[in-house]
């Protein structure tokens, strides 16, 4: 019995000092509390940015194409969704939703409204970036937005985008003249309709509903984590 009692208190003294060294331990490690997005530094800054191209070679040529096209449009290229499409609630949901969304090539009207989207795609798509490519297709549709598709390799001549394209236009603000001259009217119908000015009310409804989403939106919302799957 004497020889068993100083080995169990060896023991026990072995333990409360690897006790005491884990308490201390975890003291000088205390927890930081948790903060914002916007208390937190920015990590933006920690890294050394180099400068690349907008577009692409193809998205280049398409974007000449389109500007040929369709002279008296405004073309503008690789806008992301959250600067012309917007929702009434959940905006934090929405922008965590379309993060990373981007339209290859838009056709505006004078005051600067998306008449149509080109998606401009290339030969060899993978799974992710094909499903991106349809979920992005299916959001302009809903929006009301008309999406027309080229491929980086076989992109069409001028001709054939201008009537592709035209069509799409078709029953907008844009298309007005067109149906005056189906209904007999004697003023000629224009090659392409140019972009024309909106009316007096209509300008006032569109300055109400349709303006852009502004960008200090992205600083006021806090971006919902996504959920692990």
């Amino acid at each position: 019995m004497m020889s068993v009692e100083p080995t169990i208190a060896l023991a026990v003294a072995a333990a409360l000092v690897l006790l005491l060294s884990y308490l201390a331990g975890r003291r000088r490690r205390a927890p930081t509390p948790r903060t914002s997005r916007r208390d937190t530094p920015d990590a933006m800054l920690a890294h050394t940015p180099v400068p690349a191209r907008v577009l692409t070679v193809a998205e280049r040529q398409a974007h000449t194409l389109l500007k040929q096209a369709m002279p008296g449009y405004l073309v503008l290229a690789q806008v992301p969704l959250s600067r012309f499409l917007g929702v009434k609630t959940a905006q934090s949901e929405w922008l965590q939703a379309i993060s990373g969304l981007s339209a290859d090539l838009l056709l505006c009207d004078s005051g600067s409204r998306v008449l149509a989207v080109i998606d401009v795609r290339t030969a060899k798509l993978s799974d992710n970036s094909r499903r991106r490519h349809e979920r992005m297709t299916a959001l302009l549709r809903k929006a009301g937005i008309k999406v027309l598709s080229w491929q980086a390799d076989a992109l069409p001549d001028v001709q054939l985008a201008r009537h592709q394209l035209l069509p799409l236009l078709t029953g907008q603000a844009q298309g007005r003249e067109a149906q005056q001259a189906a209904a007999g009217s004697s003023r000629p119908m224009p090659l392409i309709p140019v972009a024309e000015i909106l009316a007096e009310g209509d300008q006032q409804q569109d300055d109400a509903t349709m303006e852009p989403v502004p960008s200090a939106l992205f600083d006021d919302l806090e971006l919902v984590p996504t959920q692990a799957r």
